[in-house]
């Protein structure tokens, strides 16, 4: 799954550590989702879009496989 999550953050000139304070998850967990190590769970994605005032689509989009 493909994001945009550090884009977004870097526009709004805030840490890792910020916008996971805000949210409720760790440093080490938007660290994970910004290099797509990780994939969130239907809440934080929520939670990630509500804070951007974006839709999650414009945050999250899954990935093409090959051959389709």
């Amino acid at each position: 799954m493909k994001n945009k999550v550090k884009l977004h953050r870097v526009m709004r000139d805030k840490t890792q550590e910020e916008l996971a304070n805000s949210i409720g998850v760790s440093r080490q967990t938007i660290h994970a989702i910004e290099r797509n190590k990780f994939v969130p769970s239907v809440q934080t994605a929520l939670k990630l879009a509500d804070y951007f005032n974006v839709k999650v689509e414009e945050l999250f989009q899954l990935e093409e496989k090959q051959g389709k």
